[in-house]
């Protein structure tokens, strides 16, 4: 059964509608924004404002009125993608700093309704330009998924660090992958290590979410609802387990002790091959 690209975007949305206030309100409730967060580079109030230029940089693709002057923000042209995206990110949790008066849970909730508002009604398809991903052509159902699963995984590492509740769940994890990973996996793969490989994963997600990653000599393809063909590996996962697992937030055999992922196929000890293969930021 194939998805409805219009319906699943709806639920993107709606999925974003509902996990902003919950970002907010976890960002107000940081009682140490100097804590360690989960991302072992930044503290807590870094994570919050990592969050709030992400905001601002998908708002602002999403809203042609509101231009952002990115010569001054984004890395060299060169550079491998994820190196990119790395120095970006490095650059991003300086942009608010203490003194620009600027609390990322308000930025967060006003730049989160504007975007919601801004794209409402737009066709999944609308094409968008992130400056900060060198050409990588965008859709508005992919930077939708994108935004819900930054509000997700950074929602849990601020919460690790300040000792809060955080979910992250199946459907809305399920959202995230359907959406964005098809790009961002092609984005992400490391080239180098891709050349003289040939591999094709059929990437089961529990729930209904089924992904065709095919590898071939420095190249990859992800592919939703492919037609019938012969895998090499079949990787079998839960959808936040296998969304956390991507960002490394969760480690590949913690996953398959809990019984979350499993490997299957005809050579499923290929598996581990795959989170080589794509590379993380």
């Amino acid at each position: 059964m194939t998805f409805d690209p219009v319906t699943e975007h709806e639920k993107t949305r709606a999925a974003l509608a509902a996990a902003i206030p919950r970002l907010v309100r976890l960002l107000r409730a940081v009682p140490d924004p100097d804590a360690a967060s989960g991302v072992p580079v930044w503290s807590v109030g870094d994570v919050g404002a990592h969050l709030a230029a992400v905001y601002l940089a998908y708002t602002s693709v999403a809203s042609p009125g509101e231009p952002v002057e990115w010569d001054g923000v984004l890395p060299p042209a060169e550079g491998t993608f994820t190196e990119r995206i790395t120095a970006l990110n490095a650059r991003s949790v300086t942009l608010f700093g203490a003194g620009e008066g600027v609390r990322p849970a308000d930025f967060v909730a006003e730049r989160g309704e504007a975007f919601l508002r801004v794209t409402r009604g737009l066709a999944p398809d609308t094409p968008l330009d992130a400056p900060w991903y060198g050409g990588l052509p965008l859709t508005l159902a992919t930077v939708t998924g994108l935004m819900l699963g930054e509000t997700l995984v950074h929602g849990l590492d601020i919460a690790r660090g300040a000792g809060l509740p955080w979910s992250v769940g199946p459907d809305e994890a399920r959202l995230v992958l359907g959406q964005s990973m098809p790009t961002m996996m092609t984005a992400a793969l490391d080239v180098e290590k891709a050349r003289g490989v040939g591999i094709a994963f059929d990437l089961v997600i529990k729930g209904g979410l089924r992904l065709a990653v095919v590898v071939e000599d420095g190249t990859m393809t992800v592919t939703r609802d492919a037609p019938p063909r012969v895998y090499d590996c079949r990787i079998t996962a839960e959808p936040a387990t296998f969304l956390l697992v991507s960002f490394r937030r969760v480690p590949v055999w913690k996953a398959v002790v809990l019984g979350r992922m499993r490997a299957g196929g005809r050579r499923p000890w290929l598996a581990p091959r795959l989170g080589g293969l794509v590379a993380t930021p």
